[in-house]
């Protein structure tokens, strides 16, 4: 049992992949860290998520981070000496159509000043990486080098590993708030205690923008719910990460798939939604939106937005965000599976669920310092992406936080860009799901 009050110098605020990858860095470096986490390790998206650690589609701004995270997550099991299910597979983004290869060409024109080995595949090699015959496919974007982990084991095991390295994980321990001194960080109140400090770096996912309001640093973040499942164990059709306008999959180490389809997620409408609107503008003008109406507005708006440190706050309230999947988006999905995919054979699911993603205006990362709170830094936002941009999100932080810059320009992910009039630019394809009104 852990004794308040504690010390440490840096406090990392959630344990998903970002968390818990930026407090390893930290330890690695002698950083003495102590992980507060509400529920439990890779208890929400970081467990929920696809899978895929890819350089393949990515924004523009994001290549150079993802190419430091695919160096680091390729030798995570040798120095942690535990199975996280790495393995390099590659990434495939199937074309059905011209205007998709023509996508995909435009994106290579980007990566390209980056030397990635991407490059387009024909038909018949298309059919050759999946097993196909039917040449159903115009075309492909293939990386090589892309692989897939096994996110419910690889955050807990980096877990071990941080602590093995003399950092502290505390669960069912959520942070309160901020204590400051002469304009910086000096501790943070649990609802268990306090914790000295000289840093905190809040990554705690979709509640990041909750958490920072009641600091007075506030941003735009919007949360998309999205349903997958995993197969019973099906023929091994590809190592890589196939992606198609339909139906997404990976292979898994039990023998089984991770199935998906980027775009099929539901934004809940809350009451963030309505002050963050005119924000979010750029991406409803330019990308598909599925909103949803229900219960999950009332109780946002029943959320206090200012609380103090003796208060109970909204993160002990909802210690886990498990949210039911939809049920009749994954039968589609499955339906999808079998029919573009017959290779695969009757597709049996094994489990399904849901996970809430946290979505920025331009659907790339906040990695910032906050101006106006020395010691406090924000990771959060990744909009989907944030599995496989964990060990680049570790990296730059724990640099960030030490050395005060980072391996990679931050410019583009700096917290300030929501607020001090800058454009919002959108690259990423179908980050935001298909534009539909329901009430229910």
């Amino acid at each position: 049992m852990a004794e308040f009050p504690m010390k440490c110098d840096v406090v990392v605020i959630g344990a998903g992949v970002a968390g818990i990858m930026t407090a390893w860095q930290l330890a690695r470096k002698g950083v003495s860290v102590m992980v507060c986490e509400k529920g439990r390790v890779a208890g929400e998206q970081s467990s929920r998520n696809w899978g895929y650690i890819r350089k393949q589609g990515r924004d523009p701004r994001e290549i150079p981070a993802i190419i430091e995270s695919l160096r680091i997550w390729e030798r995570v099991e040798e120095e942690i000496g535990e199975d996280i299910g790495w393995h390099r597979g590659g990434s495939l983004y199937l074309a059905e159509t011209e205007a998709d290869l023509a996508y995909y060409e435009n994106w290579l024109g980007h990566a390209r000043p980056f030397q990635l080995d991407s490059y387009i595949l024909s038909p018949d090699e298309v059919d050759a990486q999946i097993g196909g015959e039917e040449r159903r496919w115009k075309g492909a974007l293939f990386t090589p080098s892309d692989g897939r982990a096994e996110p419910a084991k690889a955050v807990p095991a980096i877990a071990r590993a941080v602590e093995r390295l003399g950092g502290t994980v505390l669960t069912e321990c959520a942070v309160r708030t901020i204590e400051r001194k002469a304009g910086r960080v000096s501790g943070v109140v649990t609802e268990k205690g306090e914790i000295s400090c000289e840093a905190v770096v809040c990554a705690a996912g979709a509640w990041s923008s909750l958490f920072s309001g009641n600091l007075g640093y506030g941003f735009p973040q919007l949360k998309v719910r999205s349903s997958v499942f995993r197969t019973k164990p099906l023929p091994l059709i590809s190592q890589a990460n196939v992606s198609s306008t339909g139906a997404s999959f990976r292979r898994r180490q039990d023998g089984g798939y991770t199935i998906g389809r980027s775009g099929s997620g539901v934004f809940d409408i809350t009451p963030g939604a309505f002050r963050h609107f005119g924000t979010y503008m750029p991406a409803l003008k330019t990308q598909p939106m599925r909103l949803r109406l229900n219960s999950v507005f009332f109780k946002e708006l029943m959320w206090p937005k200012h609380w103090n440190a003796d208060d109970v706050t909204p993160f002990e309230q909802t210690r886990v965000n498990d949210p039911a999947p939809d049920m009749a988006t994954i039968r589609d999905i499955q339906a999808q599976a079998e029919k573009l995919f017959p290779q695969l054979g009757n597709i049996e699911i094994a489990e399904a669920w849901s996970g809430l993603i946290d979505v920025t205006p331009d659907a790339v990362p906040v990695w910032s310092g906050v101006e106006g709170l020395d010691g406090y830094f924000i990771a959060t936002g990744f909009s989907g992406h944030g599995f496989g941009m964990g060990a680049g999100t570790g990296l730059i932080m724990s640099e960030l936080v030490t050395n005060g810059s980072a391996p990679v320009d931050l410019a583009p992910f700096r917290l300030s860009r929501f607020s001090d009039g800058s454009p919002t630019e959108i690259y990423a394809k179908s980050t935001y799901p298909e534009w539909k009104m329901e009430a229910v």
